[in-house]
């Protein structure tokens, strides 16, 4: 017999060790043995029959529950054995909140025991009512973004989405007596971190480890957080391996698109927001990783969340409202999902690490990849060139910018331009378009996927084609 989650041995009383009792009822429950050495050892105890009579009174004074306070013997010796259950709400000691895991004790504070508090209660972070943010605060570009993306997933009612925000928040479980609650705040407000600390993504280019190159931070709602730091990562940090097939031009990312997109939801979605901290992309020349604080489930490990597991979001409001946008699922596959699209792209499954004080994520590009790309500049440099591009067509971007589309989200506003220029000149390619919209070959080619994808853009022909802007 060992020490465990629910077994803890003292040879001799102290009335410091309620606080022990106090962490069996927050967590498990348990048997507190006292008259045993640290090995096992049965020792005794010579004021074992006061102890009987006095300890269930401290336990009940002092903690306010009742414990099952037995003397048994063992190799002809006196111990007492303190049997414990699992209270549902909150023990304290002293004001103190103690938790046992493992086969230790700890003192909750900070967010650790917000947490434990929320649990308790049958609450968790985003469920919390944020009395400051109402109904008039909400975003209309969060709440459009959202009726849009939530329309073409078809996981909530057309009529719903059809009403007015407080129809669509209550929908989503996002208002209680109080108003409205955290991940309304976070799903809905222009700039969450008003009312969040920490509600934003930042993200830097590494030439090593102490070398930062330049950064960037993604601010707005979480939905467009999402988009606009995968639009950052193709547009600006992460660059194409050229190679050819024939004649055929063909660019590679170092990582592919839809595991880069899931390890990013993951981060959003799984944060722990009461830490105050910002998400953290880190871009290298031959490693990407995301970091956010978050912690695993309780008692999960590794090994857990790398397996076969159930969905258990650590904001399950966020997470409905991610699911019903379409942006994620709801059977806890997102791990498989990055690891199989890893192996598809011919590069190793992300190393997770939780040993940061939340949640790390590393994907590494191959070493042919890395060794292409050294050297090549700046992933976020503009490319360079003599193509001359009509007057007509930079008038028009000039009009769409004094439009007010230089004031939209930098994804909406490239999209824009990219479309303003097709409508003038169909037959523009992707060198001709970077060339006069001052971004990269690359950026631009991700933009004409997700404008076709999205039925906004279509080509016709290939060679000696042109493009048709859809209304």
């Amino acid at each position: 017999m060992k020490e465990s989650q629910t077994i803890e041995w003292k040879e001799t009383w102290r009335d410091e060790y309620l606080r022990w009792i106090c962490g069996f009822a927050n967590a498990d429950g348990g048997v507190l043995v006292i008259g045993r050495d640290d090995d096992g050892n049965p020792t005794g105890l010579k004021d074992s029959k006061k102890l009987l009579e006095d300890l269930p009174n401290k336990i009940r004074d002092v903690l306010g529950i009742i414990a099952d306070v037995r003397l048994v013997t063992r190799q002809k010796k006196d111990l007492i054995e303190i049997h414990v259950e699992p209270y549902p709400s909150p023990i304290s000691y002293k004001g103190e909140y103690h938790y046992r895991t493992g086969s230790t004790k700890q003192e909750l504070k900070g967010q650790a025991l917000e947490r434990f508090l929320l649990h308790k209660r049958g609450r968790r972070w985003d469920d919390v009512p944020e009395p400051s943010f109402t109904v008039r605060k909400c975003s209309a570009a969060a709440m459009r973004r959202f009726r849009q993306s939530a329309a073409g997933s078809h996981r909530m009612d057309r009529a719903v989405l059809r009403d007015t925000p407080t129809r669509i928040l209550a929908s989503l479980e996002l208002v209680d007596r109080h108003g409205l609650k955290r991940a309304a705040c976070l799903l809905f407000a222009e700039r969450p971190e008003n009312f969040v600390s920490g509600a934003w993504i930042k993200i830097g280019f590494f030439a090593s480890d102490s070398d930062l190159r330049y950064q960037d931070e993604v601010h707005g709602d979480l939905l467009h957080q999402v988009e606009a730091t995968m639009e950052l990562l193709h547009t600006k940090y992460l660059k194409a391996a050229i190679s050819y097939d024939g004649l055929q031009r063909r660019e590679t990312f170092p990582y592919p698109e839809a595991a880069l997109r899931e390890a990013l939801l993951n981060a959003v979605v799984h944060k722990d927001y009461g830490s105050g901290i910002p998400i953290q992309i880190s871009v290298y020349d031959d490693h990407l990783v995301i970091w956010n604080p978050g912690v695993l489930p309780e008692r999960w490990t590794l090994q857990h969340l790398l397996g076969k597991h159930p969905s258990q979001p650590f904001n399950p409001l966020l997470a409905n409202a991610f699911f019903r946008a379409g942006y994620v699922e709801s059977w806890g596959r997102g791990i498989e999902r990055i690891q199989d699209e890893c192996k598809q792209h011919g590069i190793g499954k992300p190393i997770y690490d939780t040993g940061m004080s939340g949640l790390m994520v590393t994907f590494r590009a191959t070493a042919l990849y890395a060794a292409s790309v050294r050297g090549a500049g700046d992933p976020g440099s503009t490319p360079t060139g003599t193509t001359t591009i009509p007057t007509t067509i930079t008038t028009t971007i000039a009009n769409a910018n004094a439009n007010g589309h230089a004031r939209e989200p930098a994804a909406q506003s490239t999209r824009e331009r990219i479309m303003a220029a097709l409508r003038s000149t169909p037959n523009l390619n992707a060198p001709d378009l970077a060339h006069l919209l001052g971004i990269s070959v690359d950026g631009i080619r991700y933009h004409i996927r997700r404008l076709t994808a999205s039925g906004r853009l279509r080509r016709h022909g290939t060679k000696g084609g042109h493009w048709e802007v859809l209304p």
